[in-house]
């Protein structure tokens, strides 16, 4: 948070250094806030932070009753994000890339909307804080439903640079399920915004080398260039996890730009001016009901939960890590690991706390080892090929993340990891919270198809 709000106006005036007529004062700031409506800015990203702590909370759950798709991605593009790894790897990549992922991403999440509020330009703050907003209500179902393991969780040989890593390890299994493959938001959310930005030229008919904030797309333009190589680098994303990004940086943009002016016009006309049309509403009930149907009756109990799928998969030495979350202070969690391959693995079970300094970049760091872990308390399971392991986790305290952490001694270790939690019932509210991402997108095939044939060059 220092790193963020200590570089916000560094690069405001960075970015409008020639244009510093252009720029609010910060003692203006207050005012502002009041005369734009951006309290609403600062709702929105409060009520962002609740949202995303109600997802998370439904993820572990509902993995028992969805399991998992990382085979369908693997057999599609192999171990292509390895050769990444193997190919550019130094200690000073991964230390730059690893800052950038998590914090530079925070970074933009939170400064393009305050960058146009500190350059007085509120109908661009307007869609770069809805833009946000609506890419991960977009990104719901996929993540609930579709989970993608992290490339290094299902890769042999391929390290967690990032996860794997004291520095990053307690914030990441705090806020991140490592199951959130599909789609990739860290190239969705800029390439998103960059859409916005076009779409809001055309609208004012002039290039964007004329915009007064070129400056500023050239910046995400070159942040989402590095993205769409660290997420490949650093043990996180697959190739393929980018084109639902882009698939929802698209619809996402396309909803911005056009209700932007609607909700702006809100206060003078009222709250029924906020609806669709007839013809908007059929597009989004028909798309929501059919897309509601494949979830209830494809994904859950689907292909993704046969238990003699892998969904964690381990070379010689290689480590995966998978957390215990913390859903019941007076109920265990049941926690199942099948060994489905052919060579045997030693998986062990422990709180947090023990280890977060044992991993540096990836591994253990070094004169440390994996049995250097036993000393703590622990459950461990050694698993040859066939066998199944099942045991209670207590979690009597908010703070008691446990990990589960397996290792490979030799071979190709395969592993199906399942946790049951006490409120599985959450299988109903995580169908609920997909329905905004159904409906969002019902309304912008509505908007695109009555485009059709008005601006066809322009649109093309």
């Amino acid at each position: 948070m220092a790193f963020i709000l200590a570089s916000t106006i560094p690069l405001r005036n960075l970015l409008t250094r020639d244009e510093p007529d252009e720029r609010l004062k910060i003692s203006d700031l207050p005012g502002e806030i009041r005369s734009k409506g951006y309290k609403w800015h600062i709702s929105l990203y409060l009520a962002m932070y609740l949202y995303k702590a109600v997802i998370d909370h439904h993820n572990e759950p509902l993995k028992s009753r969805v399991g998992g798709y990382t085979h369908w991605i693997h057999q599609i593009e192999g171990d292509f994000t390895l050769w990444a790894q193997e190919s550019f790897r130094s200690d000073l990549l991964t230390e730059v890339l690893s800052f950038h992922y998590l914090f530079v991403y925070l970074f933009i999440i939170w400064f393009v909307p305050i960058y146009f509020i500190l350059v007085k330009d509120h109908v661009m703050a307007d869609k770069a804080a809805l833009n946000y907003f609506v890419i991960y209500i977009m990104a719901v179902p996929l993540y609930l439903f579709f989970n993608v393991e992290v490339t290094s969780s299902y890769i042999p040989g391929m390290d967690a640079l990032l996860y794997h890593d004291s520095w990053y390890i307690e914030f990441i299994t705090n806020n991140d399920p490592m199951d959130n493959g599909v789609p990739s938001l860290h190239f969705g959310l800029p390439l998103g915004l960059l859409i916005i930005n076009r779409l809001h030229c055309r609208e004012l008919g002039i290039p964007l080398k004329e915009w007064r904030h070129r400056e500023l797309d050239t910046f995400l333009i070159a942040n989402l260039a590095i993205y769409l190589f660290s997420i490949q680098y650093l043990g996180i994303h697959w190739v393929s996890d980018i084109f639902p990004g882009i698939a929802l940086g698209v619809i996402c943009a396309y909803f911005c730009h056009h209700w932007q002016p609607i909700l702006r016009d809100r206060p003078s006309k009222g709250w029924a001016s906020i609806l669709p049309s007839r013809r908007g509403a059929t597009f989004a009930l028909a798309f929501t009901v059919v897309c509601t149907s494949a979830i209830a009756f494809v994904a859950v109990d689907g292909p993704g939960s046969n238990d003699d799928i892998p969904n964690f998969r381990l070379g010689p030495e290689d480590i995966a890590i998978d957390t215990v979350e913390v859903h019941s202070l007076s109920h265990p969690v049941q926690v199942e690991i099948s060994n489905v391959g052919e060579f045997g693995s030693l998986c062990i079970i422990l709180e947090r706390s023990h280890v977060v300094s044992y991993f540096e970049g990836g591994s253990f760091k070094d004169g440390y080892n994996f049995y250097d872990l036993l000393e703590y308390p622990h459950q461990s399971a050694p698993l040859l090929s066939g066998e199944s392991w099942t045991g209670e986790v207590e979690t009597p305290s908010i703070f008691d993340t446990h990990l589960v952490i397996c290792h490979s001694p030799g071979g190709l270790s395969e592993l199906r990891i399942s946790m049951e939690y006490v409120d599985e019932e959450l299988l109903f509210t995580g169908i609920l919270a997909s329905l905004p991402a159904f409906i969002i997108t019902g309304l912008v095939v509505d908007v695109a198809s009555r485009s059709e044939g008005i601006e066809g060059q322009d649109r093309a």
